[in-house]
């Protein structure tokens, strides 16, 4: 799919500021007509999200709120999706298959840190981010050859590719990879203490992850923006005729962003094990990837716009669960006013394009309504 050019204007910001505001509207409506308090239960939302129950209290300690590690880790997670979805946009692919990349670079590495049990933490992390990023890069790499050397349309591929990476994953984690813990009935085995990431705030799931997530986040929008590989990139989705004719080598291109997309994939399956979870587990991703591709998708690829809107939906979901065990309010309404954003966001162009259409047209009528007067004068 081909990015349109498009920047973050302040006319789109502006549009998305109103699509937020209307989709919480939509959602006070929905709790005022079911009979709930909208107020009460914004509030217990954000509240559920960092923690603090006022406006000093955030100010002070709320980078010792388990709520808040908890926010700030799903929104890492958001952010590295959705980067990855927005590289292979940037060359006009379409990557549906975050979701098996991201379990399969979740299996590989904690196969390699079940191997490597007993050695350093600094050879065994890194040989198990490697192994994810080769996995997931593989695995996004066949969709993008068939792509470019057979036309065959990615989305189909990946989207069918995720598929056989989950049943995949399930059979190695109920087979030869299975755990031998009899509590559990599927998964690996849980790695060593030495291995996983350390916590940052305590009772949350928020770990070291985040700063090479932020390392990696950082590297893409540099790349994306500031680099003559980011113009290329820009240059083959815009038009690939084009920067064929110019000299680039647009397959190639094309081939490297999806491969690097699905890398990042895999690292975050990666960080989920090494972090959170442990080991790894049927059911790793609750649709971690098409989460962040919505997010991706809204803010037009933009790396910074993705980094924000991937707070907004963090503070949703995760501030849902405070909303309904302190207001009553059922957890599923974020997933309302999400829709909401979407749906109004996917308006936006062509709204837009009528509000701008009529405008032209008055226009056009006050400028021949004064020739007319002009030449009824002369």
């Amino acid at each position: 799919m081909a990015e349109k050019k498009r920047r973050m204007d302040w006319g789109y910001l502006g549009s998305l500021a109103l699509s937020v505001c209307l989709a919480l509207l939509v959602g006070a409506v929905i709790m005022w007509a079911a009979g709930y308090n909208p107020g009460k239960a914004y509030g217990e939302l954000l509240r559920g999200a960092t923690g603090c129950s006022s406006v000093g209290e955030f100010f002070t300690s709320v980078f010792t709120k388990r709520q808040f590690g908890n926010t700030l880790e799903y929104t890492m997670v958001l952010c590295m999706t959705g980067l990855a979805c927005a590289l292979g946009a940037r060359v006009g692919i379409f990557n549906v298959g975050g979701e098996g990349q991201l379990y399969l670079g979740a299996i590989v590495s904690a196969y390699i840190g079940v191997l490597l049990s007993g050695c350093s933490a600094w050879l065994v992390i890194p040989a198990a981010a490697l192994g994810a990023m080769a996995v997931g890069g593989f695995y996004a790499w066949v969709p993008g050859v068939l792509k470019v050397k057979l036309k065959v349309n990615e989305v189909i591929t990946t989207i069918m590719l995720n598929s056989i990476a989950i049943y995949f994953c399930a059979y190695l984690s109920t087979g030869p990879w299975k755990t031998t813990q009899t509590n559990r009935v599927s998964g690996t085995e849980t790695l060593a203490a030495n291995l996983q990431f350390t916590r940052l705030i305590k009772g949350s799931s928020l770990t070291t992850a985040i700063l090479a997530a932020a390392v990696v986040a950082l590297l893409v929008w540099y790349v994306m923006s500031k680099t003559t590989t980011g113009y290329e990139m820009k240059m083959t989705g815009q038009n690939r005729r084009f920067a064929f004719f110019s000299g680039l080598k647009v397959d190639t291109i094309t081939i490297a962003a999806m491969t690097v997309s699905g890398a990042m994939c895999g690292l975050v399956g990666m960080f989920e094990v090494y972090g959170l979870k442990g080991s790894y587990q049927d059911g790793i991703s609750n649709e971690f990837y098409f989460d962040g591709l919505l997010v991706a998708m809204i803010m037009r690829y933009n790396p910074v716009g993705i980094i924000g809107m991937s707070i907004l939906f963090a503070v949703l979901r995760i501030g849902a669960s405070g909303m309904e065990l302190n207001a009553g309010v059922p957890g599923e309404l974020y997933r309302i006013i999400q829709s909401v954003i979407i749906f109004f966001m996917a308006a936006e162009s062509g709204i837009s394009a009528a509000v701008g259409a009529r405008r032209a047209r008055r226009k056009a009528s006050r400028e021949a309504k004064a020739r007319l007067e002009e030449c009824s004068r002369g």
